[in-house]
């Protein structure tokens, strides 16, 4: 048995090992409640396809955390490392008390040998205190194996990643049993994946790769949105500087779009991460001040005030086919609005109103009073830009390239500007329709 305290994983475990049986566990009762019925908690383009075909089959999901611990042989620990909001490395260390609560709950619970499987981003070295808390809490005779195995997914593409990946890290000690840890975990993923894509790594080395691994296509990002601003200043197109560069075989196409900040919470947090640990990154800075600065643009294309406008956001998830607001671009940019009292009026086909009230209000700190007079949720993209001055997109959906455009700007107060924080929309005919057009790391086409 395995357990996960995931969602994507954990499905394609059930679906491609069918004699395994698999069981996610959460304390959140509403949650499991959520796993159990048509409505499953994460949207992940296939898998609630997989969920509905394993549930109840060798595919389970419950609250008892103690019973699904004592029966399982492999453990996955996949609990959320935010951020520390507090204390020593606030800002940038990765609160680890999630992990230090799971952990300390196997080794309570346990009553026979596990194998305690790392799933969570978490700093290098992390395993050797998830070790001493095993020891010191375990019941006699109960010994457990640390494997470090994180996961390499883009949200919206998750199920793709997880059923073709480009590897499978497995990090285990040179020791006789951390050896045939790693062995076993290694053939429930040889049931689908290359043996050839499973690599086996040192504990340490893989709890680094994952933070390594994020920081560098971070940097790509950081670098192409540091050259927007360039091609914007100089006449020069962000999308063609950034696919003449990807031809190039040293570089590569991936990871080379200028956006809105890096989006999701991954990038940000690892970075920070690494910051803290080593002292020598310095890109956190760089999402917020992406953001800012597109937020200038609106403010300053709208005749340098916003106040009393109404501002259409086109999008609140980081990126498209995910309903995961973490680090989103719109937080911030929402936030600039908001300070400027501006009216925001806000569509995305996945994110409820609810978890864009708790992400503004809670979050990003912006008062209830405040929330409920300036922001509206709308449950069409036409009508959240009706009467509006401008629409900003923030996320990259599919559904925002096919709109009627021309309906909208019929909608709209004119001038009608767009600002196409994603450049997915065609310039030309949108300034044909009659909207003012500013795409990131391009020419402004609006006229003076």
């Amino acid at each position: 048995m395995i357990i996960i305290p995931g969602g994507p994983t954990c499905a394609v475990i059930a679906s491609k090992c069918p004699d395994i049986s698999v069981t996610i566990v959460d304390i959140n009762q509403q949650r499991i409640d959520a796993w159990n019925s048509s409505k499953i908690p994460i949207y992940e383009p296939g898998l609630d396809e997989i969920v509905s075909v394993q549930r109840g089959k060798n595919l389970f999901f419950s609250s008892d955390v103690d019973t699904a611990i004592i029966e399982a042989d492999l453990i996955f620990v996949s609990v959320n490392t935010p951020t520390k909001k507090s204390g020593m490395g606030a800002g940038f260390a990765a609160d680890l008390a999630y992990i230090e609560s799971a952990t300390r709950r196997i080794a309570q619970v346990s009553t026979s040998h596990k194998i305690v499987i790392e799933k969570s981003t978490v700093p290098c070295r992390t395993a050797e205190s998830m070790r001493k808390i095993l020891d010191a809490n375990a019941r006699p005779g109960v010994t457990f194996d640390i494997l470090s195995n994180p996961e390499f997914l883009a949200e919206g593409t998750a199920i793709k990643d997880l059923m073709n990946p480009d590897r499978v890290l497995i990090g285990h000690l040179s020791t006789k049993s951390g050896v045939a840890a790693q062995q076993l975990l290694s053939s429930v993923y040889a049931r689908w994946v290359p043996v050839e894509r499973i690599v086996g790594t040192g504990l340490w080395s893989s709890e680094l790769t994952k933070l390594a691994s994020n920081a560098l296509l971070a940097q790509r990002i950081s670098s192409i949105n540091a050259l927007s601003a360039i091609c914007e200043a100089t006449g020069a197109d962000v999308d063609e500087v950034s696919r003449a560069c990807g031809l190039d075989s040293r570089i590569g196409p991936k990871f080379l779009k200028a956006s809105v900040g890096f989006g999701g919470s991954c990038f940000q947090k690892d970075i920070l991460n690494l910051v803290y640990l080593a002292k020598s990154l310095n890109l956190p800075e760089v999402a917020n001040y992406w953001n800012q600065r597109f937020a200038a643009k609106v403010v300053q294309e709208l005749f340098n005030t916003i106040t009393n406008k109404k501002i259409a956001v086109f999008g609140f998830a980081f990126k498209k086919d995910t309903g995961d607001t973490r680090e989103s671009p719109a937080l911030a940019m929402i936030k600039s609005f908001l300070d400027e009292k501006a009216h925001v009026r806000v569509y995305d086909p996945q994110v409820p109103e609810s978890q864009m009230r708790h992400d503004l209000t809670v979050e990003v700190g912006i008062p209830e009073d405040e929330y409920n007079k300036f922001v509206t949720v709308h449950e069409t993209a036409y009508s959240a830009a009706e009467d509006c001055d401008a629409i900003v997109v923030l996320t990259e959906w599919d559904e925002f390239k096919e709109l009627e455009y021309s309906k909208l700007y019929e909608k709209m107060n004119k001038p009608a500007c767009i600002f196409d924080g994603r450049l997915i929309l065609p310039v030309d005919s949108l300034s044909q329709i009659g909207f003012k057009v500013f795409s990131l790391g391009k020419s402004s086409e609006i006229d003076v």
